[in-house]
């Protein structure tokens, strides 16, 4: 997680973008429902008319409905309503929205005077007195009044439903004759009834009184739903804006994190060490860049579009749905307490598998590698059939492991959608019951279902997450490993510098070195001196550790024991940019690059004149085969040099190095691949080429040493003889049975 925070503070801004929007689109998710819930309920079956409370009511709807309230409410509705009489100016403007203003004064609520909680009290005070009424209707003979038997009759509102308010009207005569103790009873049941259903009542004795009043409840219904159905689709809208531009915002902060880690990666194995790299494989470090970063890219991008909205969306679901209906939470409740245990469980048995993945993904890699980078030993020794089984093996393991995993997360998906299905259908049954009481609206039990999705969404959300997330934490281990490796050879804080003109000497005194892990020494206690314009050679059998010698110069290794000086400066206290500036380096496997002749040997000088570039392709006897060439120096070279020759990738590799104009040469076993001829030339044109500098050079063959200024003996690692060739025939056991194997008699007389 550490290595995730790390690469997304440079992108704070634009992830406290991503959470604001992602904040934007949740509340607009949570949002639909409660809109869609209105329109079902305010449009549909309330007609529109959205409060218990009438926006103007005639003087004897006023008067009637005062009946069932009590003195404290009646003078309430007195301070906040206000009598428009037929002659005002007001009346000519309100008019044609309540026609009846043209015979009859009406009371209008004044809105300026009436705060949200003094609305709040009012529909309160209309929804009782209007449910006080029913419940005294109930308790008559209410055939009269509406022509049929109330005894089965279940909706409240329904007796309102088609009636003449003038009918009503008429009955203010007989209610006023009827007993205080039924007004009393039928206030206390009104009080005891559910506040949703005393207002649900006041709504649909409302459409009674706005029908009195002239009002087009056609037109009013149609312009409710045409509103609230305009500002549902406004808020879709802005929550389909805000998911884009998270989506925009989380692919780009996750891919330049992920550039950022792949950089990162990329400079740290540069600066590697041959310690490193004999510790982490090639394999491994190229899965590392590449898987590795990109399962820690696809976290940071489902954990910005995904993690911080779960959250959001299942808190706010479950404000919203207990906002609903308390009564019916611990569907919920119970949902969620059974998608924890099944992702619990599912998570248990297959975090351990997505830990494999990678090594596996490694392994697969390696087997890979090894057999494409192999394929001439492969055909030659006719192993295809060896190699094919090491890779089934490999991709066979690596697929078993996934399978497993794909099928243990394939149970989560029906789970979740069991789980989501089964809690809407006992939703849908305890919401029904809910509804036959009047104590919830269809609108609203809709509106429960949805957020019941959304909070179950929610937490299905998270769980793919923690699915993500254990491959993700291994990945970002294994890229933390690399980053948080200390390269055993560093430059030091205050570098040596050399003078404005480099010799080039080279001092060995005592140096001794040994590999990490190994119990003896590959090289002991080795002193020489290799001085400019001279050519020392380095001989000696297999595994004598010559290339280990001049490894050490460059500082690819440092030495256990011992000091290495150039110049009389220690290598260790020079910048290891500024020490392999001044080497030309051609190393014993030659490797060239993707792109032309001419990009391969500016490699070594980029901004060196065609003119330079041509005269080092003579010195190293490569010009005649690249003119030969259709394209010459534009020729193109394919990845590692595969579409040429052995020698002339030497040849290209000398060049490459004779470029730099170097105080240092160092070849090791460069000219192997070179036959005599041309091993001849090459050595005769170096020896005017580079004139005053120091050259190493490592090989197998005596005819290519045998006239170098000193040639130096290894044998297992200690310096067997040091000399000319003439002198080590005499001197050097170990020399003379080398030079024996190769040359002829007259050539060692």
């Amino acid at each position: 997680m550490k290595l995730i925070l790390r690469y997304l503070k440079p992108f704070a801004f634009a992830v406290i973008l991503c959470i604001i929007l992602l904040y934007i689109q949740a509340i607009t998710e949570l949002s639909l429902p409660n809109l869609m819930s209105n329109i079902v309920n305010t449009g549909i079956q309330q007609g529109g008319i959205e409060s218990a409370a009438p926006e103007a009511i005639s003087r004897d709807g006023l008067q009637f409905v005062s009946l069932f309230m009590t003195d404290e409410d009646i003078s309430q509705v007195n301070n906040h309503y206000k009598l428009i009489s037929t002659d005002s100016a007001q009346a000519k403007k309100l008019a044609d929205k309540y026609p009846i203003l043209k015979d009859k004064p009406i009371y209008l609520l004044d809105k300026e005077q009436t705060d949200a909680e003094s609305l709040s009290n009012l529909e309160n005070i209309f929804g009782r007195a209007s449910l006080t009424f029913i419940r005294l209707m109930q308790s008559i003979n209410y055939t009269e009044l509406h022509g049929y038997d109330n005894s089965s009759q279940n909706d409240d509102s329904a007796m309102l439903r088609d009636i003449d308010p003038s009918m009503l009207y008429r009955l203010v005569q007989l209610i006023s004759q009827m007993p205080p103790q039924d007004f009393e009873e039928a206030r206390k049941k009104a009080d005891s009834a559910e506040p949703s259903m005393a207002r649900q009542v006041g709504t649909a004795m409302n459409r009674l009184f706005y029908s009195e009043l002239g009002i087009d409840l056609s037109t009013l219904q149609r312009n409710y739903i045409l509103k609230a159905g305009l500002y549902m689709l406004l808020v879709t809208l802005i929550g389909a804006a805000a998911a884009i531009g998270v989506g925009f915002f989380a692919s780009r902060i996750g891919s330049d994190a992920a550039r950022m880690m792949r950089r990162d990666i990329f400079r740290k194995v540069e600066s590697f060490s041959l310690e490193e790299f004999d510790r982490y494989s090639t394999a491994s470090l190229i899965t590392r860049t590449t898987n590795d970063v990109t399962q820690v890219q696809m976290v940071i991008i489902m954990g910005l579009r995904m993690m911080v909205r779960a959250p959001i969306m299942g808190i706010g679901g479950i404000i919203m749905a207990l906002q609903k209906s308390v009564s019916l939470s611990w569907i919920i409740a119970l949902a969620v307490i059974i998608m924890i245990g099944v992702i619990a469980v599912i998570f248990t048995i297959a975090i351990p598998k997505f830990k494999l993945m990678q090594k596996l993904t490694d392994r697969l890699n390696l087997v890979t590698r090894e057999s494409l980078t192999g394929i001439m030993v492969i055909r030659a020794f006719s192993n295809q059939e060896h190699e094919e089984k090491r890779f089934e093996e490999a991709s066979r393991e690596l697929r078993d492991n996934n399978r497993f995993v794909n099928r243990v997360m394939t149970v989560m998906w029906p789970s979740m959608m069991l789980i989501m299905n089964l809690s809407s259908l006992v939703i849908m049954w305890a919401g029904a019951h809910e509804i036959e009481r009047s104590a919830m609206q269809v609108g609203d039990m809709m509106a429960f279902i949805q957020y019941a999705m959304q909070i179950i969404m929610a937490f299905l959300m998270i769980a793919m997450m923690f699915v993500m997330l254990p491959r993700a934490m291994v990945s970002a281990t294994r890229i933390n490993e690399v980053l948080d490796v200390e390269p055993s050879i560093q430059d030091k804080k205050n570098p040596a510098v050399l003078g404005s003109k480099v010799r080039g000497e080279i001092v060995f005194r005592n140096v001794s070195f040994r590999y990490k892990g190994a119990e003896t020494d590959a090289l002991h206690n080795i002193s020489f001196t290799a001085r400019p314009g001279e050519t020392t050679a380095i001989i000696g059998s297999t595994g004598s550790g010559k290339t280990t010698l001049v490894n050490l110069i460059p500082r690819f290794y440092d030495a256990t024991e011992g000091e290495i000086t150039i110049d009389g400066i220690p290598v260790q206290e020079l910048s290891q940019e500024k020490l392999r500036s001044i080497i030309g380096y051609v190393p014993q496997k030659t490797n060239l690059f993707t792109g032309t002749i001419e990009s391969n040997i500016r490699y070594g000088k980029e901004n060196a004149s065609p003119d330079e570039v041509a005269l080092a392709a003579e010195v190293a006897q490569a010009a005649e085969f690249i003119e030969n060439m259709e394209n010459g120096y534009q020729s193109p070279i394919a990845q590692g040099g595969s579409n040429v020759s052995g020698g002339q990738k030497q040849r290209l590799s000398i060049a490459r190095a004779l470029i730099k104009k170097a105080p240092i040469y160092i070849f090791d076993d460069s000219f192997s691949a070179l036959d005599f001829k041309t091993d001849a030339a090459l050595r005769k044109a170096l020896s005017k080429y580079i004139g005053d500098s120091t050259i190493l050079i490592v090989a197998q063959r005596v005819s290519t040493i045998m006239n170098a200024d000193q040639i130096i003996v290894l044998d297992e690692g200690r310096l067997a003889g040091i000399g000319r060739h003439a002198e080590l025939l005499q001197t050097c056991r170990e020399y003379r049975e080398i030079a024996e194997s190769q040359l002829s008699g007259e050539e060692l007389a």
